[in-house]
């Protein structure tokens, strides 16, 4: 009961509100001395009033109860209704945080993809994670020791973008790191060679000189080695009653990415970084499109060895070394000697007795094809004592000489160079018959010494007379005619032998004056120095 006035009518209509008219009546005259306060006596109005008021409040609640749970579909309502807001604001707050997370992510992601190699494309990614290489191993080889990816990037001087861009392994892409063309064949048709851009070609040549170079070959293994040449691969087949020769078809193509990467697993190396240096020395085969007038470099199969890559004749070396122990093996029991110059297998035997080659060769295909190489069906020769044996270019009848024929031509073009001049002369395919002259005398040279010596002095002096000139490219010869000259390329520094299905260009060239052709583009970069 309050025992204060009303300050104002609002105050006393809050108070009636409240309670009731009656029971503000009775506080008034209780408080003003008109009605004694509650005596407690039977039938008090009072408590009658206050009682009263009491039951109609709780009337009043459970009418506005039974109103609102008597209209359910208006609870419902209500209900959706607040539970939409609250699912509408956990996920604008899940929206929020997942984006910051996201941007999170993204930037780790990228500041680690600038310090690690952790994807290079689908298909060769899979080992990038192991990175624990056999550092004892590698210390015995005398390899250096590339425990990650990174370290190999810091090695070749690289950045991890750069050498990321060098790997990285696209079904299509706008940009190759080889540029490829085609060379003919001495025997015919052509051949494809992939040459790396100077990047790729500088750590593919950082790779050779500091791993490849370092591990030992087998000792039949004649090329592309330091100090073994086609003489070196000749000399041990010179003066044999039977020469017997094989070649090993489509040679690097053959050899796959999976080969590669394990020749850098067996040395020591973790998956991770002998993934980097198998896809360094790996490529797969392209096609050029264009495609809304952008041209598409687009893979067709797995990854191979390029021909034209530095590496891809040391690392066939590598490959092959169980090949040759196990050729040279087969060869010694059959009284034959084995080298190889590239896929250029040679077997010959010395000495009295019966020289079975038709057996020997038997063993030797299914040997080849134990070591997953395939014998070319039409580059097999077996030569007899009687007529001109070669290996590799190089006539091993009685001494390392080259062909008479040849030869002979050659003194020809020298003596018509010294007589009227280079105009209207040619020797192989070359554009200039100077340069050409002075690389097969040098050829000449590395081969027969005694009989090189002369030539030498000869094209060095016509070299001195008239300089390096292009002169008129060959003539096509027509198909199924003979034409005078032909030849094959010749190298003007070292033997023409790098290139696998031909390993020591057997020279043939000739001199045959022009008939007025007009000169074409020049020629272009000869293909062993690509290697």
């Amino acid at each position: 009961m309050s025992s204060q006035p009303p300050r104002n009518r609002q105050e006393l209509y809050d108070r009636i509100r409240a309670g009731s008219k009656d029971e503000v009546v009775l506080e008034e005259m209780v408080r003003l001395g008109f009605w004694p306060a509650r005596s407690g006596l039977p039938g008090d109005p009072a408590d009658v009033i206050h009682r009263r008021n009491e039951l109609q409040g709780e009337i009043r609640a459970l009418t506005s109860e039974q109103s609102r749970l008597g209209n359910l579909e208006a609870m419902k309502r209500e209900l959706r209704k607040r539970r939409l807001e609250e699912s509408r604001r956990k996920q604008q707050e899940t929206k929020e945080r997942r984006e910051r997370e996201r941007l999170a992510r993204a930037a780790a992601w990228k500041e680690r993809k600038g310090k690690e190699l952790l994807f290079l494309g689908r298909g060769v990614s899979g080992g990038l994670s192991e990175r624990t290489p056999d550092e004892a191993k590698l210390t015995r080889l005398g390899l250096p020791v590339l425990a990650t990816p990174e370290v190999l990037a810091q090695a070749l001087g690289l950045s991890v973008g750069k050498l990321r861009a060098l790997c990285f392994t696209r079904t299509a892409s706008t940009t190759s790191n080889y540029v490829r063309f085609q060379l003919p064949k001495k025997t015919g048709g052509t051949r494809l060679i992939s040459a790396p851009l100077p990047r790729l070609k500088a750590a593919q040549a950082w790779v050779l000189e500091n791993i490849l170079e370092k591990v030992p070959v087998h000792d039949a293994a004649h090329g592309f080695r330091a100090g073994r040449s086609i003489v070196t691969n000749a000399r041990p087949h010179v003066g044999a009653g039977v020469v017997v020769n094989l070649d090993l078809k489509d040679f690097f193509p053959s050899v796959l990415y999976p080969r590669v990467k394990g020749v850098f697993v067996k040395l020591g190396y973790s998956e991770a970084t002998a993934t980097v240096l198998s896809l360094l020395c790996t490529e797969p085969d392209v096609d050029e499109v264009e495609l809304d007038g952008q041209r598409f470099f687009v893979a067709q199969g797995g990854r191979r060895l390029p021909q034209g890559a530095p590496t891809s004749p040391a690392l066939t070396n590598i490959l092959c070394r169980r090949l040759d122990r196990r050729l040279a093996g087969a060869a010694r029991k059959l009284g034959f000697v084995y080298t190889r110059y590239a896929d250029d297998l040679t077997f010959s035997a010395h000495g009295p007795g019966p020289h079975d080659a038709g057996e020997l060769l038997r063993f030797v295909r299914w040997l080849v094809r134990e070591e997953d190489f395939t014998p070319h069906p039409e580059k097999t020769r077996v030569l007899r004592r009687g007529r001109q044996q070669e290996v590799t270019g190089v006539v091993v009848n009685d001494k390392p000489g080259v062909d008479r024929e040849t030869l002979k031509r050659f003194r020809a073009l020298l003596h018509q160079l010294e007589k009227s001049g280079p105009e209207g002369k040619r020797w192989g395919n070359s554009g200039d018959v100077i340069a050409s002259a002075v690389g097969y005398a040098n050829y000449v040279a590395m081969v027969d010494p005694v009989k090189g010596k002369a030539l030498q002095q000869k094209a060095r002096a016509l070299e001195a007379r008239y300089g390096r000139r292009p002169s008129p490219p060959p003539r096509a010869k027509a198909k199924g005619t003979a034409q005078a000259g032909s030849s094959a390329p010749v190298s003007s520094a070292a033997p023409p032998a790098q290139a696998p299905e031909a390993p020591a260009a057997s020279p043939a060239p000739a001199a045959t004056p022009d008939s007025g052709q007009k000169p074409t583009e020049p020629p272009k970069k000869k293909w062993w120095k690509l290697f």
